[in-house]
């Protein structure tokens, strides 16, 4: 089997997590050889930089600081993990790439997804995902779910306000526009069960198995 770049994209609350675990699992049940990991992170110095991006304390940072910081977890967690794993013939399932930078940061700050590519093409050096799963959902309701859940860290872009978050989604659509074969867009109003569902079948025929 041939490598493999598998994203996964959404707003906060999309359950976007909790739906890469239920595959991780399905994938070891079937044995394919692959890794699961996230950005920002998956990696000790990427891990770090998030935790300076994601605090909540770090109110006074510039969009554009952000921006670079985001690009350079980008990097070193392709350097250090993401490359290894596809030159082995893994399928590599990442929790957020640079499609989050597009929309967040160039829709949701206002900087422009051209400008935040031109950042991220010196960290990706022409590395796009062979599929992006998106999951689509109203950022009110996002919102609402990640408020109410007891076991997760709120994080400084949690505290945004929803119309941060409203133009992130725009932001989501408009890439998706550009490049619709590369993304899967799956309803994730409804239950768990069906997302996975969706989310399982679109990626295992992705892989041809």
């Amino acid at each position: 089997m041939e490598s493999l770049f598998i994203t996964f994209e959404g707003p906060e609350g999309a359950g976007k997590t909790t739906i890469i675990n239920m595959v991780t699992e399905e994938f070891h049940k079937i044995g394919l050889n692959f890794i699961s990991t996230r950005e920002p992170g998956g990696i000790r110095i990427a891990e770090n930089i998030r935790n300076i991006i994601l605090d909540p304390e770090n109110t006074e940072m510039d969009i554009r600081t952000e921006a670079l910081l985001y690009a350079a977890a980008r990097r070193q967690h392709l350097a250090e993990k993401v490359l290894p794993a596809l030159e082995e013939g893994r399928i590599v399932l990442c929790d957020r790439f640079i499609d989050s930078s597009l929309a967040y940061q160039g829709v949701g700050r206002g900087i422009g997804i051209d400008e935040i590519y031109q950042i991220n093409e010196f960290a990706i050096n022409g590395l796009m995902p062979h599929l992006t799963i998106y999951f689509d959902l109203d950022p009110k309701i996002g919102l609402q779910r990640v408020h109410q859940a007891d076991e997760r860290e709120i994080n400084r872009l949690d505290l945004e306000e929803l119309d941060f978050h409203l133009k992130v989604q725009s932001g989501y659509y408009e890439i998706i526009k550009r490049e619709p074969n590369r993304f899967k867009v799956i309803d994730a109003s409804r239950s768990i069960e069906e997302v996975y569902e969706a989310t399982l079948q679109a990626v295992l025929e992705k892989i041809g198995h």
